[in-house]
């Protein structure tokens, strides 16, 4: 069993690498061939529009707790997700597309029906056990490659998926991604089914070294663990950064600033400083969305879309670790990256 589950593992890696040599086509048939051979595979692509209500449970999943999991059905079970650059279709009144919609990638598969799988439901979804039934809803997709008009389950406002490296109910591949195949580049986190935030995990910080936009110097800068358990790109670090208009332990990034460009970095527990990181200088804010944002020497800490990038994959920052977001000016203030022991 475990020498048949590292071939399926395996299969599906090398039909994301296979995006670096065979095009976009053979790319979309790649995925959507390896997938149903799968039959109930929890990384089976959408295909067809639902035939039944869905249904939404909770279950443990160590390390992070009680989540959302698929209730019933082929995929019972099957770890949900939710996408933080998905809130900018909500924040701008349906202006901005959702994060995973069926838009071009460079990966020649499309987002809500392949890569992170949608979960669709034809009536309203049923509350499961562990769910609080007021926070189940749906909203209309149109975007959905291949189908018409469809209902997508949504928790606490938030549309909810599965995702393509999730091949059983074990699994949390998906936990925690900061990816950059949405549009814009977003975070995925498994959901906490008491009130629809992230649910996390521990924060790790460490340190890391990258060059300056990618071709600049190198500098060592903190940076936050992410893609915990994701095997193409497992235990990856991004940089950090503060916000120079921060102050009293608020954060000024809100809204759009949060959900599209600078995210900030979230945890369940006290966080955790790796080597070369002072364990006194780390903390926690309350946001006003109930999240816990870590902070370093009291200054709430964020990550920068424009980092996201996947190793090995070209189309993204080079395939590379880089730091983009040191000292650029917005809106909202200038974010600054934190070198060591500062």
């Amino acid at each position: 069993m475990l020498v048949h589950r590292f071939r399926r593992k395996h299969a599906r890696m090398a039909a994301v690498l296979a995006v670096l040599t065979l095009g976009l086509g053979a790319v979309a048939l790649g995925f959507s061939s390896t997938a149903r051979a799968e039959s109930s595979s929890c990384a089976d692509p959408v295909t067809s529009a639902p035939t039944g209500p869905a249904t939404v449970s909770a279950d443990m999943k160590a390390p992070f707790g009680k989540v959302l999991v698929v209730g019933s059905g082929a995929y019972d079970g099957c770890s949900l997700y939710l996408l933080t650059s998905d809130q900018l279709h909500s924040l701008t009144g349906g202006a901005t597309p959702y994060g995973c919609s069926d838009n071009a990638n460079a990966l020649g598969a499309p987002c809500d029906t392949v890569l992170w799988p949608a979960l669709l439901t034809n009536g309203a979804p049923i509350a499961g056990p562990g769910i609080n039934p007021t926070l189940l809803g749906t909203v209309t997709r149109t975007d959905i490659t291949g189908l018409p008009a469809v209902q997508q389950v949504t928790y606490a406002g938030q549309p909810l998926y599965r995702f393509i490296f999730d091949e059983d109910s074990g699994e949390v591949e998906g936990a925690n991604l900061f990816d950059p195949v949405t549009s814009p580049p977003g975070t995925w986190y498994l959901v906490d089914p008491s009130r629809g935030l992230p649910a996390t995990g521990t924060a790790e910080l460490k340190l890391e070294t990258a060059p300056l936009n990618g071709t600049g110097p190198d500098a060592t800068v903190l940076a936050a663990t992410m893609n915990n358990d994701f095997s193409l790109f497992p235990d990856a670090s991004f940089p950090i950064y503060t916000l120079s208009s921060d102050s009293g332990h608020t954060s000024a990034c809100q809204g759009q600033c949060a959900s599209a460009h600078w995210p900030p970095v979230l945890t369940d527990g006290r966080p955790q400083a790796g080597p070369g990181v002072d364990q006194h200088a780390l903390g926690i804010i309350v946001r006003p969305d109930g999240t816990h944002q870590v902070t370093y020497n009291r200054q709430p800490l964020y990550q920068f879309f424009g980092d996201a990038y996947i190793a090995g994959i070209p189309a993204y920052n080079n395939g590379m670790a880089t730091i983009n977001g040191a000292g650029l000016v917005t809106p909202f203030g200038v974010f600054n990256t934190i070198p060591p022991n500062e």
